[in-house]
């Protein structure tokens, strides 16, 4: 597959979020606030990007040569966390107000099955480091957008004229139910 083509049906077609239905607990969690949207996009972008590489010459470098490929969830976990704790040292560090915001939904990042997902899909799909660079990049900013539009939207909603019943979670998740069948239409078959 074209690295281009893979990087946008990824992004798009292929949204992780609203047609493999993964990342939805930091998806509507995170999702009411713009500036929290960003950070946990961007420290998705982060995780997945830098896990997918080193999960990958892991998986072909020490778990294919030593036929213990039955590791690979352990593995991939592992290093999940290892990042995801980086990147919650670095946040607590130097983005303080970002981190007040995104609270536990940033050590989440570690059982988010997007990231896992992304993950996995890479070594399932047999990608080249290429593909799974492209692939990865792709799928994450694809959670970012996706969390982003959401989070604006959300926020318009707020000031809506809703009927009580509906405010909060229920018109999200009618929102998002539409998002979904929006990103769904382009899916070919």
């Amino acid at each position: 597959m074209n690295l281009i083509s893979l990087f946008i049906t990824s992004i798009l077609v292929e949204n992780i979020v609203l047609t493999n239905f993964l990342g939805m607990c930091p998806f509507f969690g995170l999702s009411n606030k713009e500036k929290g949207s960003v950070g946990m996009g961007l420290s998705v972008i982060l995780v997945v990007t830098m896990s997918s590489l080193v999960t990958y010459f892991l998986y072909y470098n020490v778990l294919v040569p030593s036929h213990t490929e039955y590791l690979k969830t352990i593995l991939f976990i592992l290093v999940i966390a290892s990042f995801v704790q980086l990147l919650d040292i670095m946040i607590k560090k130097f983005f303080k107000s970002l981190y007040e915001i995104m609270g536990i939904y940033l050590p989440l990042i570690t059982t988010n099955c997007a990231v896992f997902g992304i993950v996995l899909l890479n070594i399932q799909n047999d990608y080249t480091i290429a593909e799974v660079m492209a692939y990865s990049l792709g799928s994450s900013i694809g959670f970012m957008l996706v969390i982003y539009v959401f989070s604006t939207i959300r926020e318009r909603l707020e000031n809506a004229p809703i009927i009580k019943s509906f405010k909060g979670l229920p018109i999200a998740f009618v929102t998002a139910s539409i998002m979904a069948l929006l990103f769904t239409r382009y899916i070919g078959g």
